[in-house]
């Protein structure tokens, strides 16, 4: 059990560690592409190379069970990034990077209602006012100025909402169904891909294939499907399915500062100390949201003693 605790939150971790620097490859892309293109061969690549990994097909038992597979496939796909990438039409980019960072309070409160009820704890509430607070340092970098946009803004809070939907829906198929975290993941990717094509006819999006021989976006498109999509996505189910849903999504804060650090290892960009200050109070409330006020430096105690241990045990 402690393990997959461990390895939960390590999963979870380097999700949205890869996740923070999507937004860089996407920029790169819209150069050439639209964000409905960008989204229909992501998955679709992600998809075929899911089916690649695990071929295999599970009987279908009930038709409410495909109906789960179906309504995390519109939310955690088809809807969280289509109304997200809308929300940057109408509003600032900075503005839906802090109103998206509200997904893990929304999923707290709905997993309350729906998963397990007093789960919604105190320290969550406290955790989550110190994190929206570095990350609204971190994405405003000392220019504090919110420029509200009120279509744009409530479409960015619906997009965390949507996710806050996805990641129940996904603990509750967990829960409930016994199958291979790959088998689930294609079967959302499946459903995701097939309400997308409706909106691609409805958009008029002609998909020029000829674009994706261009290096630029066959190497950005590929890192997205293989890597942001296939792998993430598994290691996404497999955090919710060990940590839960609540702990899985507290990770979502550390998605600014991920991407504030790419920007300056790529783009060059400087760090500030007001960027620094915010990644204290991001990783401080991550760490009040997932244990609370417990001191840090105790569980550092323990887990050095456990690796001496093992180590004596494995040089006897």
């Amino acid at each position: 059990m402690k393990n997959k605790f461990i390895i939960g939150n390590l999963l979870t971790l380097i999700t949205m560690a890869i996740w923070g620097t999507t937004y860089i490859s996407t920029k790169i892309l819209l150069q050439n592409l639209q964000p409905m293109e960008i989204l229909f061969y992501r998955f679709i690549i992600a998809y075929f190379i899911l089916i690649l990994i695990y071929p295999r097909f599970h009987k279908l038992h009930k038709f409410k069970e495909e109906l789960l597979y179906m309504a995390a496939g519109i939310t955690g796909v088809t809807l969280y990034y289509l109304v997200e990438n809308v929300a940057l039409k109408y509003t600032l980019a900075s503005n839906v990077g802090l109103f998206i960072a509200m997904a893990p309070i929304l999923t707290a409160i709905l997993s309350n209602f729906f998963i397990e009820h007093g789960i919604f704890t105190k320290e969550l509430l406290y955790g989550f006012i110190i994190a929206i607070l570095g990350v609204f340092l971190v994405i405003f970098n000392g220019n504090f100025i919110l420029k509200l946009n009120p279509l744009g803004d409530f479409l960015a809070i619906l997009a965390a909402f949507i996710w806050a939907v996805y990641s129940v829906l996904l603990k509750k198929i967990n829960n409930k169904y016994d199958y291979s975290y790959i088998y689930i993941t294609r079967k959302i990717f499946f459903y995701g891909v097939l309400f997308m094509i409706p909106i691609l006819f409805g958009f008029k999006i002609n998909l020029a294939v000829s674009k994706l021989v261009i290096p630029s976006v066959l190497f950005n498109i590929l890192f997205l499907s293989l890597i942001a999509s296939a792998l993430c996505f598994v290691m996404w189910n497999i955090g919710v399915k060990y940590i839960g849903a609540i702990k899985a999504s507290n990770y979502i804060y550390i998605v600014p500062l991920i991407t504030a650090i790419t920007s300056v290892i790529v783009l060059r960009e400087p760090i500030t100390r007001v960027v620094m200050l915010g990644a204290i109070f991001i990783l401080s409330g991550l760490y009040i949201s997932q244990n609370g006020f417990k001191n840090p430096f105790k569980y550092l105690r323990v887990i050095t003693k456990g690796v001496k241990r093992r180590t004596t045990y494995d040089n006897k």
